[in-house]
């Protein structure tokens, strides 16, 4: 058999699938506990044997991995004005399959310096001005990082009339410094795709050795990228299709892990209703990660924020809390065995993380009265007319009601202004593919599209 091996090392568990490519077909999966504590090579032996158990000894045609591993890629994007360099700064970043941790706009205070000490991130994505409009910003937050600890690269993107100064205030400071083409470099014109490049080129070449991933990257046929530009890929290959298959069209994914929840659209977004756009136009393939939205690292986050909009529902709150509590000490914890009688609290949960990282995600209307009469206001993007909604990730694929927890993701009154799907249909990714196919998309699309558009079930 022609059989590629396609592994995911998150965050918690090891995740691999072997794919025979002559049928296009999923022919086995397996999982273990990622030992980034020790040697990644570890679970990733340990996965391989659960493969190996259920096809017995082979050799791979080809291996490939994506890695979210020891927190995935960290990075802090910085831009002038939070509705337009910051967020273009903000947009590239997660496209490059970034865990975006924080947006800064403006000259960086103390505090903040302070702040992305502590963070540590990979990168720092220093944005601001358009091609020559504003230098002082983006001159003074140079300055100002020099003096910031941490290990992090600095990628530049911004007003090309001062990059080069700011590459070399950088460097003089003794930081690893990137020039990139300005992320924005007219007014409502997005450029994100250099900034991309060179996010993913600083992930393969430094990061990966950085995330103790060095040693399986060399039993790899491809560089090892990032999960969640693995999944970015299958995303805008099932929506677009290839030369050979059509695709899906407009669609959204999401994606519900421990730590975030990632959401992915592929759709136009222009306004359908006549709304005028604020802001930028943002891009036909977009990713935004919600670091405070997760289902064990960041639960007591998301429960905050539930008990924020009024609580969750007519669940005891003791025993939210024993479960919330479970889940902290041991975040592989599923709501299985011993901890059934919480699968219920858990579906809540995760009901309430697709429907507020749905609304985030998402355009805003707003309606304004002016002179001339009343108008709308469009930020973001329009999505009301998305035909598909994909969910992926544990806490949807193994709840017990899976429809319930991701039609959150469609319009709801509750949101009213949110510019979510109005009539979706609603896929599940059973296998937990995305990423696995995002990998098989760089070597063999039109396999990748077709297990795609065959393994994903509508409920």
């Amino acid at each position: 058999m022609n059989i590629y091996l396609l592994t995911d090392f998150g965050s918690t568990y090891t995740k691999m699938m072997a794919v025979d490519v002559d049928k296009g077909e999923i022919i086995a999966f397996a999982k273990a506990f990622t030992t980034i504590e020790t040697d990644v090579t570890e679970g990733y032996n340990n996965a391989l044997a659960g493969i190996k158990a259920q096809l017995g000894d082979f050799v791979p045609a080809a291996s490939l991995a994506c890695s979210s591993a020891a927190g995935g890629l960290k990075i802090v994007s910085s831009g002038l004005v939070p509705d337009l360099t910051a967020k273009a700064s903000r947009l590239a970043a997660a496209s490059a399959g970034g865990k975006v941790v924080k947006t800064y706009s403006y000259e960086l205070t103390e505090f903040e310096i302070e702040e992305i000490a502590t963070i540590q991130p990979d990168i720092v994505l220093l944005s601001g001005g358009i091609d020559g409009g504003n230098k002082k910003v983006l001159l003074q937050n140079a300055e100002t990082l020099t003096k910031t600890k941490g290990n992090f690269f600095v990628i530049v993107a911004g007003n090309r009339s001062a990059a080069s100064e700011a590459r070399k205030m950088l460097e003089a400071g003794g930081k690893r410094v990137v020039v990139c083409e300005n992320v924005m470099p007219a007014f409502g014109k997005l450029n994100i795709d250099p900034t991309k490049a060179a996010i993913r080129d600083l992930f393969i070449e430094n990061i990966v050795s950085a995330k103790g991933l060095d040693k399986v990257a060399t039993m790899m046929d491809m560089e090892i990228i990032p999960t969640p530009l693995a999944v970015f890929e299958a995303c805008e290959l099932l929506s677009k299709g290839t030369a050979c298959e059509r695709g899906l069209g407009e669609l959204m994914a999401y994606d519900l892990g421990g730590a975030t929840s990632d959401v992915y659209s592929m759709a136009d977004g222009l306004s359908k209703s006549g709304a005028f756009i604020s802001g930028i136009q943002e891009p036909f393939a977009k990713r935004t990660v919600e670091g405070d939205i997760g289902m064990r690292y960041s639960l007591h986050a998301l429960y905050d924020l539930i008990c924020e909009e009024g609580g969750l529902g007519d669940f005891d709150p003791a025993e939210v809390g024993l479960w919330l509590d479970t889940c902290k000490g041991s975040p592989d914890v599923l709501p299985q065995g011993e901890y059934e009688k919480f699968a219920q609290i858990d579906a809540a949960l995760a009901a309430w993380a697709i429907r507020l990282s749905a609304t985030r995600h998402a355009g805003q209307v707003e309606r304004i009265f002016t002179p001339q009469g009343e108008v709308f206001s469009q930020t973001g993007k329009d999505l009301t007319r998305v035909e598909y909604i994909i969910g992926s990730g544990g806490a949807v694929i193994n709840a017990p009601d899976p429809l319930t927890i991701l039609q959150e993701a469609a319009y709801s009154p509750r949101d009213l202004n949110a510019l979510k799907p109005h009539k979706p249909k609603i896929l599940l990714d059973k296998e937990n593919a995305l990423a696995a196919m995002g990998l098989l998309a760089r070597r063999q699309p039109d396999i990748a599209l077709k297990i795609m558009k065959t393994s994903f079930l509508e409920i």
